[in-house]
């Protein structure tokens, strides 16, 4: 007996048909606003990462010597990866590029609440301009998806806020202070105590006092209180910028949803604007369900021209917890419209009529063991077919097939003539 690796799952026919109706909704909605799809690898060269974030999240990568001697990892996000295949394009691609993918991630840590160490993501980027409007889209596409999956305003909120905001309150305070590394510390500002939060800011270069007002301040939704706090042209200008951005939601209709939240810091170095996470207004579920914002400098960061870029990765695990929550995760069952049972020497009959039904886009099934009418019939019940068309020798004799109901068990015999018919679904009631 052979057990799976912790952090690993497998999902058998009913929660996968559950998971895909989700992911469908979710990718249906991204194409209405004219995202493309795209593939990606799933390992990159470790440098890629480790460039970027430095040699400690190795620590956090599942990486590797291939058998090349290259230090390889199976990729933990998409962005870098996005980013290298923008840089390798270069100018031969539209702008704005609006590129979309679902699949699954990689990375080595603890396992806990909507936490795996393999898990799956829907990312959405935008590359090639830095209005706004893209920035408002994206939390669009994102509300539009989680509106689709049947959850509402009083399910989920987006906490937005910009990174110059905090670079710059840090940037007015009179202690030499380690930017990224406060940032790093307000990003974990709910995850710790508050004192452990303290010290973090403390080792990022504020002393204790700087510490307190710098989170008092953070606690205020008033934007112009920010600006007066900083008295820089940098925290001014990004107020300004988050305001336009909340006033584009606002025009895509998704202001409702957003909240204005400086302690949402998104811990990855490389955000430079506007950054937001969804959360559960519930508190159900303890950890953001997904986040996202601009990344303009990371596209030069890999050698390419400069390029503003936004995005989000929607975490499919924290997702479907929230969905969970809030009732309306799909149900977990797989469909069969129609079993084409065979009786006799009725093979060839049987699986032409389940060809045309497929044809007409029904689920389909039909006999695969040999087994005998009552055998089938249970098949049919176990498998939950609506419908059940019953290809026996004596109903090819009359030229008809029997139509069976699997939830009344009402039965009628059809002429061959009459089924399959050119389009719907029939079934019993069609031919009482």
């Amino acid at each position: 007996m052979y057990d799976g690796l912790k952090g690993f799952r497998e999902f058998y026919p009913d929660e996968m048909s559950a998971r895909r109706a989700v992911t469908d909704t979710i990718e249906d909605r991204i194409r209405q606003y004219g995202f493309r799809e795209i593939g990606t690898p799933a390992l990159e060269r470790t440098q890629l990462y480790t460039d970027k974030s430095g040699e400690e999240i190795v620590e956090e990568l599942y990486a590797f010597e291939d058998k090349g001697g290259r230090t390889v990892a199976l990729t933990p996000e998409l962005t870098p990866t996005v980013a290298r295949m923008v840089v390798a394009r270069g100018g031969a691609l539209q702008k704005p590029i609006k590129w979309f993918s679902t699949r699954p991630f990689w990375r080595y840590e603890q396992v806990q609440q909507g936490r795996f160490r393999e898990f799956y993501q829907t990312n959405i980027d935008i590359f090639g301009t830095s209005r706004p409007e893209s920035d408002a889209e994206i939390l669009a596409v994102a509300a539009g998806a989680m509106v689709d999956l049947g959850l509402s305003e009083s399910d989920f909120e987006f906490r937005i806020s910009h990174r110059d905001i905090l670079g710059g309150l840090l940037e007015s305070l009179d202690s030499d202070v380690e930017t990224q590394a406060a940032i790093r510390a307000v990003d974990k500002r709910e995850k710790v105590d508050p004192e452990a939060y303290y010290e973090l800011l403390v080792d990022a270069g504020l002393t204790r006092s700087e510490a307190e007002s710098f989170d008092a301040v953070l606690q205020t939704d008033d934007l112009d209180e920010l600006i007066e706090f900083a008295e820089t042209d940098r925290v001014e200008s990004a107020v300004e910028n988050l305001r336009s951005v909340l006033d584009a939601a606002a025009d895509f209709g998704v202001r409702e949803y957003c909240t204005i939240s400086l302690e949402t810091a998104r811990g990855l170095d490389y955000y430079t604007g506007v950054v937001f996470e969804c959360f559960d207004t519930a508190g159900e579920v303890s950890r953001s369900v997904f986040g996202g914002g601009r990344y303009d400098d990371l596209i030069e960061g890999y050698g390419g021209e400069p390029t503003p870029a936004v995005g989000v990765g929607i975490g499919h695990e924290t997702l479907s917890l929230l969905c969970q929550r809030a009732g309306v995760w799909p149900d977990e069952a797989t469909r069969t419209d129609y079993y084409v049972l065979s009786v006799g020497d009725t093979r060839e009959v049987s699986l032409d009529i389940a060809g045309e039904l497929r044809e007409l886009g029904h689920v389909v099934e039909t006999d695969l063991s040999g087994r005998g009418f009552g055998d089938q019939l249970s098949y049919a019940d176990g498998i939950d077919a609506e419908t059940v068309v019953i290809v026996g020798e004596q109903d090819l004799a009359d030229e008809a097939v029997t139509i069976k109901d699997m939830k009344s068990g009402e039965q009628t015999q059809v002429p061959l003539s009459m089924f399959p018919p050119e389009d719907g679904r029939p079934t019993y009631e069609d031919f009482e």
